[in-house]
């Protein structure tokens, strides 16, 4: 596995550093988003917040616009908050416990922090390490579950990093590696995962028209305005949506939304105006 790891080893920006907070910000990125997409935004999300002290003390409008694209926007909001608890704690911990005690931070994103910035075991069970255990271990079976995978992940993972050749950080290098060329040469192991999880089409849908006003309200910030108004916004989602051909949405599911918005912490009405 070693071996055909280094033959078909990516050079990914995010490789090529041991910063744990770098790291978890590409680990947040690539949950549910293509490596394509995160490579680019990586580098400018470091260049804009380089730090957790940056992270934790800037706008949240700010970080959800540098967000913009991504998709998912929870994750921004995570990442921030994660950001505040860990400037609180002075400190970025390698403990998985406290990592997981972390917002926005799963049991996955704890082991590639562990294995990725401090070179420890874990399980690390990402979509295509996932589809090497399935490959191997399951190849006829269906709907197999995390838990039936834990056990061989938890023992082929070096337990220390004595050989750097031979380490947590080089072994999940390898079977991400692997696992994404499974998935481009034939069928996807991965699909016959319990975990797998078939996203809804975006077009049209209420997640698209989330990110629509949340997006308005953003560009209104950004231009200085002190918000909008529901009326506004809803003639501008409605000229968004027939653009497409689409029915213009009510103003109920337009209230609806921004009510979500608010209380998920993305924006606030003040004055009967909403904004980011």
């Amino acid at each position: 596995m070693l071996l055909l790891g280094r033959e078909l080893y990516r050079d990914l920006p995010w490789r090529r550093t041991r910063d744990p907070y770098a790291i978890l910000v590409s680990e947040v990125m690539l949950q549910q988003t293509q490596v394509s997409r995160v490579e680019g935004r990586w580098e400018r999300w470091l260049e804009r917040f380089p730090g957790v002290e940056v992270l934790a003390d800037a706008e949240t409008a700010e970080v959800l616009r540098e967000w913009q694209g991504l998709g998912y926007n929870r994750r921004a909001l995570a990442l921030q908050r994660a950001a505040r608890e860990l400037k609180a704690l002075g400190r970025f911990p390698e403990d998985e416990r406290a990592l997981r005690s972390l917002p926005g931070i799963g049991p996955a994103t704890a082991a590639g922090v562990r294995a990725f910035a401090f070179d420890l075991p874990g399980v690390y069970l990402e979509t295509n390490v996932r589809a090497v255990f399935l490959d191997a271990f399951f190849p006829d079976a269906e709907g197999v579950p995390d838990r039936q995978l834990a056990p061989y992940v938890e023992a082929t993972c070096p337990k220390d990093a004595s050989d750097p050749e031979d380490d947590p950080r080089t072994w999940y290098y390898a079977l991400l590696d692997v696992g994404a060329r499974l998935k481009r040469t034939g069928p996807n192991p991965g699909r016959r995962s319990a975990q797998r999880s078939r996203q809804g089409r975006f077009e049209g849908s209420r997640r698209q028209k989330r990110a629509t006003l949340l997006r308005l309200l953003l560009d209104a910030r950004a231009a200085g305005l002190p918000g909008l108004a529901a009326d506004e916004l809803e003639v501008s989602l409605a000229e968004f949506e027939r653009a497409f051909g689409r029915t213009a949405p009510s103003r109920a599911l337009v209230d609806s939304i921004l009510e979500d918005l608010a209380a998920e912490g993305f924006c606030r009405s003040v004055g009967g105006l909403w904004s980011a």
